[in-house]
Order: structure tokens, then sequence, then C-alpha cells
């Protein structure tokens, strides 16, 4: 074996053990094997792309290992465990599979979860912001919720469920401090305004809001493309920068994803 190819096997056990992504001077390891898992690359700091029997999934780590939330696959490689993250389930992940530039969600981030129903993206996003950062969850439903606080907050310090209307945010501005991103999945027609409103309460300047838009929810009677435009429009009038915006399909018909930064 040589020095270079030693070194290939030494940071693939690294990345197996800790799962993080290691860059060495004059050489990148971009895929490594271990049994049947092929770990192909991080794609945002604690989102990864894994190959398992030849098929790509997308993961994060478990922040509570052997532990599922929605029947989601455990994918174990070295000490790290892996949960497999459904873009037919979760917009945000298909939006990372649709070519997402950047995730803006990191470890030890606050995060405003708007529409965080059971929780499944918002399992995920936890696993990312690992134990130093923190969720809260808001949804005016109280049995998805009801489901979020059985099958995940009663497990994970990091998430704190909130029973509201994001329409009202100074409800539970007690309860919510200023935070570093804003998720937004309330499917309304006016969602937009409500991002803003929450925004202007509770999202640090500079700040990022992700939007998800079902067009369906807004009007059924124009071009999801239309919406799309007038729901943006809407937050860059509110005071934000717009960054991209993804269409959703075929992971989730009629649906974008906006991503946006609140202007100082």
């Amino acid at each position: 074996m040589s020095w270079l190819q030693k070194i290939a096997v030494d940071q693939a056990k690294m990345i197996a053990g800790r799962g993080i992504a290691i860059l060495s001077t004059g050489f990148s390891p971009r895929k490594y094997m271990l049994g049947m898992v092929l770990v192909i690359e991080e794609s945002f700091p604690g989102v990864f792309r894994i190959e398992v029997d030849s098929k790509e999934v997308l993961a994060t780590i478990n922040l509570t290992p052997g532990l599922t939330f929605y029947g989601e696959q455990l994918i174990k490689v070295g000490d790290a465990e892996y949960r497999s993250w459904n873009p037919y389930r979760s917009k945000l992940a298909a939006a990372v599979l649709k070519g997402m530039k950047e995730l803006h969600i990191s470890s030890g981030d606050k995060i405003l979860y708007l529409g965080v129903a059971s929780g499944t993206t918002c399992s995920h996003i936890s696993d990312i912001v690992g134990v130093i950062g923190h969720i809260w969850g808001v949804d005016f439903s109280p049995r998805p919720l009801r489901d979020m606080i059985d099958n995940l907050a009663r497990r994970r310090s990091n998430v704190s469920p909130i029973l509201g209307d994001a329409r009202t945010p100074e409800a539970y501005s007690a309860a919510v401090p200023r935070v570093d991103v804003m998720y937004a999945d309330v499917a309304q027609p006016d969602q937009a305004d409500i991002v803003v409103k929450n925004a202007k309460m509770f999202l640090k300047p500079g700040g990022i809001a992700l939007m998800a838009v079902k067009s369906r929810s807004i009007d059924v009677s124009r071009s999801p493309q239309r919406v799309y435009a007038e729901q943006v429009e809407a937050l860059r009038v509110g005071g934000f920068e717009i960054l991209e915006v993804l269409e959703l399909g075929p992971f989730e018909k009629d649906h974008a994803m906006a991503v946006a930064r609140l202007r100082p």
C-alpha cells in the first residue's frame, strides 16, 4: 500500500467514525467503501449522500442512535449512525436533491419552524443543529403537534413544541428568542406575509428564511410559477433579499422552496 492509499484509508476510517468530511493537502477522498455502504460525500455540514446496495440516499447523522421517527432507514457506518432522509416526505430534502446552493442550517443554529406538523423534517434539522442548537416548532393543529411531542420532542432536548397560530407570533413571543433561521411550511394563501411578520419579531438581521410554497394552497386557477413569483415578491417587499427559488418536482408537485436573507 502506497502512502497515498494509506492516507485515503485512514481518512475513510476517520470520516466513518466521526461522520465528518476531512480534506487533506493534495488529496481529497470523495468516496470510501465500508461493507455494502458507500459514503459518497457530505453535501452540506451534517447532510450526507450515502450509497446503500447501489441505491443513493440522503441522510443525516442520528442525534439519538437507535431511534427512528417516521419509519426511516438507519444506516450504520463505523461509529456513526445515519438516518435516511426521504425527499418525498420532506420538502427540505427535496430542495437539497434539486440542487440547493447552500443549506443555511448548521450546528448550533437556533431555528424557528412554522408549520412543524408531526416533525419529519424537524427531526433531520434537529440532527443538523445538534445539542448546542435548538428548534422552536409552531403548529396550530393539536393532533400532529401531539404526534411530534410523543415521537420527537420527548426524545430530544433541542426541540420545543409550540401550539399556536403563525399569523399571531405575538402569542408565542415570550417562548421564542431571536433565531438564525426561519423554516416555514404553512401552506396558507398569505404565507409570505406570515413569514415576514414572524421575521420582524424573531429573525436576526441577515438571518435566513426558507419558505416552502404550495401553489395549490394559494390559487389553483393560476400557474404554479406565477404563484411562486408573487410569494417571492412579497418576501422582497417585506425586507428580504432573494437568494434562490427551487421547484421541487418530482418529489413535491406544484411546490417550490424560496431561500431569502433578511436585509439588515
